[in-house]
């Protein structure tokens, strides 16, 4: 081994101590024999758990890799699928579909049983290509619309298209695949990425962040869903969370869009809950989502690798969450069949006229509906100050008068976002309380 090279200086000192007989020279060899072996066995022990910890990091990723792969779910509904961009840093916008199954396999047999698998929550997040805002679309199951013609991904057989069907039908016309290619044709959105969960995963998911905060305006117990929480606010997770997210007849008018207003307070909740500061440093509950969902959601092929992963979560992390929008699609009572919906032409076509070009949009003051309310203990929203007042540039310096005069590519500040009136829904921002059903 080679010698260590000894400071400038040293080697002369050693000498003169030979000579002189000094004891420090004794007291700096017993330094070195007590510390140095001492130092040489902290920098392994450092050294090993480094490396270690490295291991375990790189075997919990291979193997949520291994899992997210094994769950992926081919969304190209009969069709050759098309090339997807690898998405390393998501330049651009993108468009994902989240479906929540009722009666899927790994429901459980706690839930009952149906006599088809349906596609009962199917929520739509768009995300502007500057990555600053998003509009969260939940669709309601009872919206009767026109479908696509649909393969069964497992037997290969067509089902031809149809001319009004609910929603919720659409799995078990063709599968996750069929879905996507239902809500595609619906908002005219071309949908790469898409996601299946079932209730087990809804539970797994609610007790991966530690439970969410939800608020009642009053007690609810509902039989049908097993719901039963006390007025004010709680924190929820596992069978609870999924009671309050199925619960229809315990809150609002007991419709489906009053559940669609509980689903937006959860997801509204949740967001606030993943961008704090509790979850977003804390290993244990990151590591535990990211279990929860590679074991628990089917992503399509084009979502379930870990990098596309990833960079998805990196663009949403930064966007303001009031520019985070949750609305529910615009319907109205279908007049042929008044347990069903159908589309409201005009407001739909306002609402995807913003999110095709980008444009942000706000929601008015009756945007809640009859299934929520704004929180009375929330705190009132930080006022943004008012600029402090400077002296009039152009006193001093008549140059600026015109900006363009410094600056020719000056351009006037963005227009405040319009409001789309009659839309049903809030921001992520916004802390709200289920309104419980008065029988």
């Amino acid at each position: 081994m080679a010698r260590e090279q000894e400071p400038i200086g040293r080697g002369d000192a050693r000498r003169q101590a030979k000579v002189t007989g000094l004891v420090r020279h004794k007291g700096h060899s017993r330094w070195r024999e007590f510390w140095a072996p001492l130092l040489k066995v902290v920098a392994i022990t450092l050294a090993v758990a480094l490396v270690s910890g490295a291991s375990v990091a790189a075997i919990a990723v291979n193997q949520l890799a291994t899992k997210v792969a094994a769950n992926s779910v081919d969304i190209s509904n009969g069709k050759k699928p098309a090339k997807t961009a690898k998405a390393a840093s998501f330049a651009g916008g993108f468009n994902v579909l989240v479906v929540g199954v009722d009666n899927s396999t790994a429901q459980g047999q706690s839930y009952g049983e149906r006599d088809s698998t349906l596609n009962d929550v199917n929520i739509l997040l768009h995300v502007s290509a500057d990555h600053k805002s998003a509009v969260v679309v939940s669709i309601p199951r009872d919206l009767v619309i026109a479908q696509p013609e649909c393969t069964n991904p497992d037997t290969g057989d067509v089902n031809p298209a149809v001319d009004a069907e609910a929603v919720n039908a659409s799995y078990g016309r063709g599968g996750l695949g069929c879905v996507v290619s239902t809500v595609s044709e619906l908002t005219g959105l071309d949908i790469p990425f898409a996601g299946l969960i079932s209730f087990e995963g809804t539970v797994a998911m609610a007790d991966a962040v530690g439970g969410v905060p939800i608020c009642l305006n009053d007690a609810i117990e509902d039989p049908a869903s097993g719901l039963n929480l006390p007025a004010g606010t709680s924190v929820v997770a596992g069978q609870t969370a999924l009671s309050y997210l199925r619960s229809r007849h315990g809150v609002g008018d007991g419709s489906d869009l009053s559940r669609i207003s509980s689903q937006q307070a959860y997801m509204s909740s949740l967001m606030r809950v993943m961008k704090s500061n509790s979850t977003l440093t804390d290993v244990s509950k990151l590591t535990g989502l990211a279990n929860a969902a590679g074991t628990n959601l089917k992503l399509s092929t084009s979502l379930a690798n870990i990098p596309t992963m990833v960079s998805m979560a990196l663009a949403l992390k930064d966007i303001d969450l009031n520019k985070l929008v949750f609305v529910q699609y615009p319907s109205a009572e279908d007049p042929e069949n008044t347990a069903k919906l159908v589309p409201s032409e005009e407001l739909a076509t306002a609402l995807f006229a913003k999110v095709k070009a980008d444009q942000p949009f706000t929601l008015d003051e009756n945007s809640l509906g009859n299934g929520a309310q704004a929180d009375p203990a929330a705190p009132a929203p930080a006022e943004t100050p008012a600029p402090a007042e400077t002296a009039d540039p152009a006193a001093t310096d008549p140059a600026v008068t015109d900006p363009a005069a410094t600056d020719p590519a000056a351009t006037p500040a963005p227009a405040a976002p319009e409001t789309i009136a009659g839309l049903r829904g809030q921001t992520a921002n916004q802390q709200t309380c289920s309104i419980a059903y008065d029988y």
